[in-house]
């Protein structure tokens, strides 16, 4: 499966959840990625493993892996609904990446 097929799949499950009936503008969107991130920086300021998965209530998983993976998941799913060729995008940054000069002009991250 492709990172396009991925997102259909992804924005598929969000529309039958009801997720998208409501109109979300870019801005939100932005925020939610920014609250996943933000859930991660939680599950390793509270001392867990870069690895670890734990199960919380009803057994949903949590951890850091879950919170980068949630974002993965936001991202998805709203390039699937926005039709964007996240596949493609992928590709071509990581093609672009690999011309730039060792830490491009002194960038420390």
């Amino acid at each position: 499966m492709n990172l396009n097929e991925l997102a259909k799949s992804i924005n598929d499950i969000a529309i039958n959840h009801g997720f998208w009936e409501d109109d979300r503008g870019f801005g939100e969107v932005i925020a939610l990625i920014h609250s996943e991130a933000s859930e991660a920086l939680e599950e390793y300021r509270h001392g867990h493993e870069f690895d670890e998965v734990y199960y919380g209530v009803n057994s949903k998983p949590e951890g850091i892996p879950i919170e980068l993976a949630d974002i993965i998941i936001r991202v998805l799913d709203f390039c699937g609904m926005a039709k964007i060729d996240i596949h493609t995008a992928v590709h071509e940054k990581i093609e672009y990446n690999r011309t730039r000069p060792y830490k491009h002009g002194g960038m420390k991250a």
